[in-house]
């Protein structure tokens, strides 16, 4: 079994933090192999940014994705430049407000949810910052690349203390709408 994931987005979205989460819940949490790897331009804030994360139940001999078999997708440009690196049947997940052109064509082959991200972790917990934990619980939930248990470990571990309840708000209302895109009710 070897899973293979990417996050791209834009420095501040929290897409590298993401793929480490991920990565941790993985690993520590599940007994896996996980690697988890990042690119990012020299800006902190705005400039593009991508992260990997490839999950096995063998040591992993490569450490970079080749064709993902879920994807994230915070930003135009991110979806524009990585879209077409997803194998046929991938999972996607698009933050619908920053991603308006949208190559419909190529996403007949895919399994793609489509929301308003950043809206939905702003009316969880009143911050636009949880929108990467409120995907990684739809990612969990609909995909089941790791289990809800880990997921929700590896979050305590990396959020900043005080931050634990609004966080877990956010991972659990992305558990929410992964279970109704599991369903197809998104």
């Amino acid at each position: 079994m070897r899973k293979e994931i990417l996050f791209s987005g834009f420095g501040g979205q929290g897409v590298i933090l993401a793929s480490v989460i991920l990565g941790r819940a993985a690993a520590v949490y599940e007994g896996l192999y996980a690697v988890q790897t990042q690119a990012y331009g020299p800006e902190s804030r705005g400039g593009a940014s991508k992260a990997e994360v490839v999950i096995s139940d063998e040591p992993i001999d490569y450490p970079k994705t080749l064709n993902p078999d879920c994807a994230v997708f915070f930003s135009q440009e991110a979806y524009n430049k990585y879209l077409h690196t997803v194998r046929k049947g991938a999972r996607i997940i698009v933050e619908e407000e920053l991603v308006p052109h949208r190559d419909r064509e190529f996403e007949k082959d895919l399994e793609v949810v489509s929301l308003p991200l950043t809206e939905i972790a702003e009316e969880t917990t009143g911050l636009s910052l949880t929108m990467n934990i409120l995907t990684l619980g739809i990612l969990t939930a609909w995909t089941g690349v790791v289990s809800r248990d880990a997921i929700e470990k590896a979050v305590l571990d990396a959020v900043p203390k005080g931050t634990e309840e609004i966080n877990l708000r956010a991972l659990h209302r992305g558990f929410e709408l992964g279970e109704k895109a599991k369903a197809g009710d998104l």
